[in-house]
């Protein structure tokens, strides 16, 4: 069965800071996303999630963000179903990289 892993905030700051290569996809609610999210990242959701499928590479690192950490885990399980090789789920989600990074919050 293909699976994801958990992420933490600090391995994401440092995966970031390096500019490593990673896709980020933010699947919380539109007006969450655009009063604040994680720099480079995507929202992910039902109408547009066969495009990114299309799109984005299988090789990258994929990491899903919610507003918790919780339901990222069910959307990462299933990414990594759709072929991804390496998916993770970031543990305390937006909120808790907001509260640790105001200043990497794009708006």
């Amino acid at each position: 069965m293909t699976t994801f892993e958990h992420l933490d905030i600090p391995t994401l700051a440092d995966w970031l800071d390096a500019r490593r290569d990673l896709a980020l996809v933010d699947i919380r609610d539109p007006q969450s996303f655009v009063q604040g999210h994680i720099p480079g990242s995507r929202r992910l959701d039902n109408a547009t999630v066969d495009a990114f499928i299309e799109q984005a590479s299988r090789d990258a690192p994929l990491v899903v963000v919610c507003y918790h950490g919780h339901s990222s885990q069910q959307a990462a399980a299933w990414l990594a179903g759709q072929g991804f090789a390496e998916v993770y789920s970031l543990d305390g989600g937006f909120s808790d990289w907001q509260l640790r990074h105001p200043d990497r919050v794009a708006h």
